[in-house]
């Protein structure tokens, strides 16, 4: 099989990181990135020394570095994954500017700045989330904001990249569990206040994990094409809207 190169924004830990792992066992040469160089040492100490760029990719200043960086060592790859996020709850409730600099820019900004490192049948694909799709109880306002526009941006981008040969589509995940995230601090916090929650509004009275996420990801990357501005949905039922 050819191995295909792939580039995962905010990939040293969470989600990014898992994706990584899970690409690297299938045929991948994966390139991750952080802002924390000693922090993205270890992550790709892990991942059998894969390559990887430091850099903060919520600065439009250093994506046009990296896109260059990536022309430059690699020529074109075969698969975008736009990762980088922020979901805290304090800093993305009512500060809708950090918000949007962290959860919709670095994807937007990147997106329109990879062009020259797609090749024809390459691939992207946002990591979103459903808090973008319809109002879900508790989430920061300025996270769902930020999640909306990036759900209606890769819907809008698709017909423009589809005449370069490049598809786009959106995961939306609900909740997922890992260590260290949103969701193993709040049950680490509130156990069983956590547990009502999960219950009452999730209809698989579960969490996700970060490799359905990836199993996700790996049916749009190894597809045809075809796909294209699709907005797939992760959350064991809990959303309501068609």
């Amino acid at each position: 099989m050819k191995i295909k190169t792939l580039f995962i924004t905010g990939s040293s830990s969470g989600i990014g990181f898992a994706l990584a792992k899970y690409y690297s066992k299938n045929n991948y040469k994966v390139i991750i990135n952080g802002r924390n160089l000693k922090r993205l040492i270890k992550a790709s100490k892990k991942l059998n020394n894969c390559d990887y760029i430091v850099a903060d990719m919520s600065k439009a200043k250093n994506i046009k570095k990296v896109t260059n960086e990536i022309k430059k060592k690699y020529k074109l790859i075969d698969l975008l994954i736009a990762n980088l996020g922020n979901s805290n709850f304090n800093k993305n409730n009512k500060d809708i500017l950090y918000a949007l600099n962290y959860n919709l820019l670095p994807a937007t900004n990147l997106i329109e700045d990879s062009k020259k490192i797609l090749r024809r049948n390459s691939k992207i694909i946002c990591v979103s989330s459903i808090c973008g799709a319809e109002v879900i109880k508790g989430a920061p306002i300025g996270y769902s904001v930020s999640k909306a526009a990036l759900n209606f941006y890769i819907k809008s981008i698709s017909r423009e990249l589809s005449k370069s040969g490049i598809s786009i589509n959106g995961i939306l995940p609900g909740n997922i569990m890992f260590k260290g995230s949103t969701w193993h601090k709040k049950m680490l916090r509130h156990k069983q206040r956590t547990k009502k929650y999960i219950k009452e509004n999730v209809p698989t009275n579960s969490f996700g994990n970060t490799y359905d996420i990836f199993q996700l990801c790996y049916l749009i990357s190894e597809g045809s094409g075809y796909m294209n501005g699709s907005l797939l949905r992760l959350d064991g039922g809990q959303t309501y809207s068609v």
